[in-house]
């Protein structure tokens, strides 16, 4: 059964800067990837919608989701915080990053694919109920996994972030909502410097020093995230798939391998098998060595795949 793939023109259109290292670049680096490995025939291609304001304010703050639209600026630059900033086509490109993943959940649970893969950006893991940052506007894994619960009626489902940083958005969104176990891994101490002491039932993070390899990587989650899973079994994961862990990446200090994603969405894909008839909805979230990034996209659709 093929693969979703979920991609817009106007994520492409979102551009703040050259040496701003969430650039364009990045989904065409993927799409290079996917051509030269053959992936992209046993993807089913869509165009990600518009996020309604409905979707949207089911995670975020309503005045936090008007300021954004007001204030998009039309021309110029808008800084929201140190690294975070819009431009003329920011709002659209994240208004459809958030509706790709209430589209991907729609398709999965329509029963058509077991799958989906959201090739988007800007990523949205940092962003909070009330606020933009860390590249972030609307938090778009969050605003897929309330869909699922408010409009498919599903009882539980999990979150998996193996991005490099903390999703302290996500957990921010669903830190009271037992419907959702949230798994993060990432290095620490490291930007945003959240996420290591907020372990509950319902939110298991895993912190990785500097240097960490991906026999580390392994072993923690095969103590942490693996029990946790089978004990909520989820009827759907989604997955934060951000690829900056990677060792050739200069944005953290992890030392993950191509190999290390297909492993862990290999896991991951065992859970939904056992527990979600096989349903998962992966966003791109991180990484930012472009070659790296869509090596691992390539490894990461391979697993969903099967293989």
């Amino acid at each position: 059964m093929p693969i979703a793939y979920i991609s817009h023109a106007a994520c492409m259109k979102h551009d703040v800067g050259k040496d701003h290292p969430e650039r364009p670049a990045r989904l065409s680096a993927i799409n290079d990837q996917l051509i030269s490995s053959g992936m992209e025939f046993v993807l089913q291609q869509h165009d990600a919608p518009v996020a309604r304001r409905e979707h949207l304010e089911r995670v975020h703050d309503p005045d936090y989701i008007s300021m954004l639209i007001t204030d998009a600026p039309h021309e110029g630059i808008l800084e929201l915080d140190g690294d975070t900033f819009m431009m003329p086509y920011t709002l659209d490109a994240a208004l459809r990053a958030a509706g790709a993943g209430v589209h991907a959940v729609d398709l999965v649970m329509a029963g058509g694919v077991k799958s989906a893969f959201c090739a988007v950006r800007p990523p949205g893991h940092h962003a909070e109920r009330g606020e933009a940052m860390g590249f972030c506007y609307f938090n778009n894994i969050a605003v897929a996994a309330a869909h699922a619960l408010y409009a498919h009626g599903l009882e539980r489902v999990a979150v998996i972030d193996f991005d490099v940083h903390h999703g302290n958005g996500t957990e921010d969104i669903f830190e009271n909502e037992s419907r959702v176990l949230f798994c993060s891994s990432f290095q620490h101490p490291f930007y945003p410097f959240t996420g290591h002491e907020s372990e509950t039932d319902h939110v298991v993070n895993i912190t990785l020093p500097a240097g960490a390899s991906g026999t580390d990587f392994r072993s923690a989650v095969t103590a942490h995230w693996l029990p946790a899973l089978e004990h909520h079994r989820p009827q759907m994961v989604l997955i934060s798939a951000g690829f900056d862990a990677h060792v050739e990446d200069e944005m953290g200090h992890i030392r993950l391998r191509e190999e290390d994603y297909r492993w862990i969405t290999h896991e991951l894909k065992m859970i939904a098998d056992r527990h979600a008839e096989g349903r998962i909805v992966s966003m791109l979230e991180g990484g930012y060595s472009l070659s790296a990034l869509g090596r691992s996209v390539v490894a990461h659709l391979d697993a969903l795949l099967g293989h």
